[in-house]
């Protein structure tokens, strides 16, 4: 299949944020990423439900949101209420990761998990085919723009791998870090969706760069 690309909205200008979401929709991005940070899983405060409740009435594209919070089981409702459809969740904020990611089933919404660049793959063992995506954090969660940790690339081939093993359907998603001068290399080792923030958003023509991506060489399994 054709990897799929997903715009950060992090990364866009936020005085414009509606702007920038309707730019998404018809650069041929697949979905729009929006990362919901709360100040105590990771250093920095982004979006809130307000907010993506608002990107959900301007985007024609599905919402990916990423949620890098503490307890994230408190808010799937809410969330699912405001717009999201794939709903991501990090193990090591979530002391019962299979109920979560069964609620969010239940809710309607694909359930996604997120590893920091420390957790090991193997940590997704035992729910790796119950979920739908796997977002392989390829930086340390909390801020855009920081540079690719190049150890990734033999984490998503370890996790291609268990995929693979388990016959789980889980996309490997690759956040962190992805620009056009890497992008083809995370595919290579094995990534199908891309998320890029201001690797798009920092070109002069950020359609542009997400059409450049979607038109890069997809993985093709050896």
């Amino acid at each position: 299949m054709s990897h799929l690309i997903a715009p950060s909205i992090l990364s866009c200008d936020f005085a414009h944020v509606g702007r920038d979401v309707e730019m998404i929709n018809t650069s041929g991005a697949d979905w729009l990423h929006v990362d919901v940070m709360d100040g105590v899983f990771v250093p920095n405060m982004s979006f809130g439900l307000p907010v993506v409740e608002a990107m959900k009435r301007h985007s024609t594209l599905p919402l990916d949101v990423h949620l890098m919070v503490d307890r994230p089981e408190r808010y799937l409702k809410h969330f699912r209420e405001a717009g999201a459809d794939t709903i991501t969740i990090h193990p090591e904020a979530c002391v019962h990761l299979h109920a979560a990611i069964q609620e969010i089933h239940k809710l309607g919404a694909k359930a996604g998990a997120a590893i920091n660049p420390s957790t090991p793959v193997g940590a997704l063992e035992e729910v790796i085919v119950d979920l739908d995506v796997v977002c392989l954090m390829s930086v340390n969660p909390g801020w855009g723009g920081q540079q690719f940790i190049q150890a990734s690339l033999a984490k998503i081939a370890k996790l291609r791998q268990l995929i693979t093993a388990t016959g789980s359907k889980a996309l490997i998603e690759v956040d962190g870090g992805i620009k056009l001068d890497n992008a083809q290399t995370v595919l290579d080792a094995g990534a199908d969706v891309l998320v890029s923030g201001s690797g798009v958003f920092a070109q002069p023509d950020v359609a542009a760069a997400i059409r450049t991506l979607k038109n890069l060489r997809s993985y093709t399994a050896a």
